[in-house]
This record gives structure tokens, C-alpha cells and sequence, in this order.
């Protein structure tokens, strides 16, 4: 179990987000041994019915906590402020919702204050209203988003700066500050879709997924192994994640999701996790406190 790296979220969303709820979280998650807390981005709760997950998804009303949900990058400054250990990541970011020399830089800065410690994991979006509301057309995804994922590697990387794309132009410049490491902070992409997980492996980065079922995550991840050899990745090297959204019990559970239940439930499962390759998992205990959560998790580090 030396190996295994254990998170949470933050709580951030919804209507026992604050502040105060925040700190006690992240410093709590650090002094229990945690490895990391997370932070998700969602810029409003439409009114109307959404389709759940995008075009085709079903459509219902919108979850409460989207109504309320703190700036996943200010909270994780904050956070930075208060913690000296712990990594601080992002699963996930929308990108599209930002150009890259303004969404670069911000990531960049946050991986300096916090002295290295960013995971940064973005999205495409989804959300029909939230693409209106920022003026980004929704056929920006795919192409677009590979390409605004390289113009930020481009700031990263040593000035001067210069991108010419077909959706995103950097004119020959100096951009700072720089992240921590030269090759930028550990990038992953949260989706599920083949072209995605193609796309991430193509970039040379690692894969953010939501747990539903076994079945789903392991060919998920066979897909992403695949395409990580055929980009000409060393086996095995970019890093899998795992959120699973729900709470461990304190008493086992006769019927259960994936990585939920009692902790040696969980732990069962967490070896299950290691043999398809995933090095770090964490728990978004949607309504529930996460506090709560901490000391179980911890128990399952060994």
C-alpha cells in the first residue's frame, strides 16, 4: 500500500461550502496523511432542464450544489496558504472557458505559490448553457481543445512564447512566471469517450475517470494503455485516476458501487484498482461532509 495515493474533494459546492468548511478539510486531509484534495469547476446552475453530461444525455433538472460552487483555482490558492504538504489538483477544469495564455498563467502562478504541488486535470465541458454564457461555440471541442492544451504547454515552455493555430494565436512573447517543473505541472484529462482517451494519450497525458462500474474502467483504461504505446509512451507511464463519488461506511454493505462500502470493502477494491493500473483515487462525497470521510480514508493508506 506504500505506493498508493489517497484524496478527497473540497467542499466547495453547494450549500455547506464556505470558507471556514474548506480550510478544515484540507488541513485536516493533510495532518491524516492524505496525498491530495481536489477542486472541480462549474460556473452555474441553469433553470431550466439540462442534458446531464452533454447532447444526448438525459435531461433533468440540474443538481442543487451547482447552484453555489467556489473558483476551483482561488480555493486551491487559499488552500496552498494554509498547507505545506498536500497536492492540490483539479479534476476537472473546463479549458475551452478560458484562452490559454489567461488559463496557463493562472495554473502556472498557483503551481509556484504552492510550490509544485499542482495536478492540473481539465475537461472539454459539457454543459450547453455554460457555452453560451462564455461566448465559446460547443464545436470547439476536439480539435480546439487539443490545440488549446498545446498552446498552454507553449507558455510553459522557455520564452519567447510563439503559437499559431487554427483556434488559438500566441504572438512572440515573454510569459511568466513558469511552473515549477520545466515540463509543467502533471496534466490529465477527464474523460471516457475513445477519442478523448485517445487524445489524451497522444498528448502525453494521464486520465481522469468517475467510477460507475469495473467493467467500463478497466476497458477504459486498456483503450488509454493501447493508445498510450501506440503515441510511444513507455507502458505503464502516464498516470489513471479515479473519482468515486459517494462516501465510505462504517459497516460493509451488501450491495455497493465500486470503491464504496466499509473500509476493508474498499480496500479489496483499491487492489483491484492497482492491478489495472491506478495510481491515485478520491472520494467527492457529493452532499455529505467530507470531513467525516478523512479518518476512514486514511485507515486504508496501510
Amino acid at each position: 500500500m506504500s505506493t498508493r495515493k489517497l484524496g478527497v474533494n473540497l467542499p466547495l459546492a453547494g450549500a455547506g461550502a464556505s470558507p471556514e468548511a474548506i480550510l478544515r478539510v484540507a488541513e485536516e486531509a493533510e495532518r491524516a496523511g492524505l496525498d491530495s484534495v481536489w477542486a472541480w469547476e462549474r460556473l452555474m446552475r441553469p433553470t431550466d432542464p439540462i442534458a446531464m453530461g452533454g447532447p444526448g444525455g438525459p435531461v433533468m433538472d440540474a443538481p442543487a450544489q451547482f447552484a453555489v460552487v467556489y473558483d476551483a483555482l482561488e480555493t486551491l490558492a487559499f488552500v496552498a496558504a494554509r498547507t505545506s504538504r498536500i497536492t492540490l489538483g483539479t479534476s476537472v477544469l473546463d479549458a475551452l472557458f478560458s484562452s490559454p495564455v489567461i488559463l496557463a498563467r493562472r495554473l502556472a502562478t498557483l503551481d509556484q505559490l504552492s510550490g509544485g504541488r499542482l495536478v492540473v486535470g481539465v475537461g472539454q465541458g459539457w454543459m450547453e448553457q455554460e457555452f453560451v454564457a462564455t461566448g465559446v461555440p460547443m464545436s470547439r471541442r476536439g480539435a480546439g481543445f487539443e490545440e488549446h492544451l498545446r498552446a498552454m504547454r507553449a507558455v510553459w515552455g522557455p520564452d519567447p512564447v510563439q503559437f499559431d493555430g487554427r483556434f488559438y494565436q500566441i504572438p512572440s512573447a515573454e510569459i511568466g512566471p513558469k511552473p515549477v517543473r520545466l515540463d509543467g505541472p502533471t496534466l490529465i484529462i477527464g474523460s471516457a469517450a475513445p477519442a478523448a482517451v485517445d487524445r489524451a494519450a497522444r498528448l502525453g497525458a494521464g486520465l481522469t475517470l468517475v467510477i460507475f462500474d469495473w467493467e467500463t474502467v478497466g476497458e477504459t483504461i486498456a483503450t488509454f494503455r493501447t493508445a498510450e504505446a501506440g503515441a510511444g509512451h513507455e507502458p505503464g507511464s502516464l498516470p489513471v485516476l479515479l473519482q468515486v463519488n459517494g462516501t465510505i461506511s462504517e459497516r460493509s454493505l451488501d450491495e455497493r458501487a465500486p470503491l464504496l462500502g466499509s473500509v476493508d470493502q474498499v480496500a479489496t477494491d483499491l487492489e483491484r484498482a492497482e492491478s489495472l493500473g491506478v495510481s491515485h483515487v478520491f472520494w467527492n462525497s457529493l452532499e455529505e461532509d467530507p470531513l467525516e470521510q478523512i479518518p476512514l480514508i486514511a485507515q486504508l493508506r496501510g
